[in-house]
């Protein structure tokens, strides 16, 4: 058993640190995603968010917080996560591909104002960029939130946000951490009196 808790502590060790190198090195991405997503809303847009296995797990805890709440008691805001709708994903992924299972639905709910953001640790999941190329041609706001190598999923987006990492559940981690620390931004900034 001591090597498991030599592993715990191994890390737990590398999250901590990982964490604190992304938190120096990319504060003024996570603000700006937070500021760019608070300009949408303002303006009417709505969020959709996607991604696949642990980042579609990510899509829908931000979309719930969003929609439900974070730390603070206020209304509602419009976020739609791509990844819950099991007969439109079904129905897409057998009459087309699985490579389109988000970009159909992005073309049937996204607008002008609305923002995407697309998780993908590896920043190469094909549905992922191809939903991506949908927002572009429907000039909506592109934000990736991927790994230490973006690929080509940086060049799709306004917003790219890279975890100096390529270790997926450390990159998840670390993508689980920020989200967090949108909402709390976007809850300051449109629902805290003076800011």
């Amino acid at each position: 058993m001591k090597k498991f808790e030599e592993l715990v502590i191994q890390r737990g060790r590398e999250s901590a640190s990982l964490m604190g190198q992304f938190c120096s090195e990319k504060a003024g991405t996570v603000a700006h995603i937070a500021n760019t997503i608070v300009k949408a809303i303002r303006a009417g847009g709505k969020v959709l968010v996607l991604g696949n296995g642990g980042s579609a797990a990510d899509a829908q805890h931000f979309a719930a917080e969003l929609v439900n709440r974070f730390l603070m008691e206020r209304k509602a805001l419009p976020a739609v996560a791509l990844t819950t709708d099991t007969s439109v994903l079904t129905s897409i992924a057998n009459d087309y591909s699985f490579e389109q299972v988000f970009s159909r639905q992005v073309e049937a709910l996204g607008r002008e104002d609305d923002v995407l953001l697309a998780i993908s640790t590896s920043g190469t999941s094909p549905n992922v960029l191809k939903a991506l190329e949908q927002a572009n041609l429907l000039s909506m706001v592109t934000i990736g939130m991927t790994g230490s190598d973006p690929g080509k999923l940086s060049p799709l987006c306004d917003i790219c946000m890279d975890v100096p990492s390529g270790s997926t559940p450390r990159i998840q981690e670390v993508h689980h951490m920020a989200l967090h620390i949108i909402c709390e931004i976007m809850e300051i900034m449109l629902f805290s009196h003076g800011t």
